[in-house]
């Protein structure tokens, strides 16, 4: 069976109605990336970080997943689909994806801030000052912010490494380490970017660029790849 690996980003979810910073003007909910999104919020004022991110989960209990989301569920009918995402919604399992590595961490988790291992699903959209892991420390969003490491960086490598056809969806590919994930992907391999703005991307071959959202291009591809077989 042939595998699938599918990069997503913002973009394939702004048609659920999840808002995106890199649209919004560099402000997410009114607020400056640096005052929400940072481990230095963090510190300096935790109350506001945690209603931010409270938020967020509030506006994903309430979307659904679009027509992309369940398009890439479908290809698992005919092929091993790995979904890599840059996004911290769950939309892709909710519309059946079964492998979903999260770069950025997820928004319905929690995490110990003195022992990373220490990760929770949260009952509901609601993260309060003084809920505590066993530890006794207060709990974080389970996601990576701005200047943070990413721990599946490597095995996002590894499975792009090892693609037979790879797919890009909605996203600049100007956010690093991700961005650099293409250049991972053999040469033979047949490469499709999906997003309105997209673009030929430097030194890259066999790439086909999709000028669609992601709601109108990732069914039609889709569609073609399922026919195909």
């Amino acid at each position: 069976m042939k595998k699938i690996v599918v990069l997503t980003g913002a973009g394939v979810s702004a048609e659920s109605g999840i808002k995106t910073f890199r649209d919004s003007g560099g402000l997410w909910e009114e607020h400056n990336i640096e005052d929400v999104a940072t481990y230095d919020a963090w510190l300096h004022n935790q109350e506001l970080v945690i209603e931010f991110y409270n938020q967020r989960r509030k506006q994903l209990y309430e979307c659904s997943p679009n027509a992309a989301h369940y398009a890439l569920a479908e290809l698992e009918k005919q092929y091993d689909v790995q979904i890599i995402t840059q996004n911290i919604d769950d939309l892709h399992e909710r519309a059946g994806s079964s492998k979903v590595l999260h770069l950025h961490g997820e928004l319905k988790k929690v995490r110990s801030t003195i022992d990373n291992s220490m990760i929770y699903e949260l009952e509901g959209w609601e993260l309060k000052s003084g809920d505590c892991c066993e530890k006794g420390s207060q709990l974080r969003p389970h996601v990576v912010w701005f200047g943070e490491k990413v721990p599946n960086i490597l095995p996002a490598v590894q499975l792009s490494s090892k693609a037979d056809i790879y797919m890009v969806i909605g996203t600049s590919l100007n956010v690093y380490p991700a961005a650099g994930l293409l250049g991972n992907v053999p040469n033979h391999v047949p490469k499709y970017l999906i997003d309105p703005n997209g673009s030929e991307v430097s030194g890259i071959k066999n790439l086909t660029v999709i000028k669609e959202k992601a709601g109108k291009g990732v069914p039609e591809l889709v569609k073609k790849l399922l026919e195909e077989k």
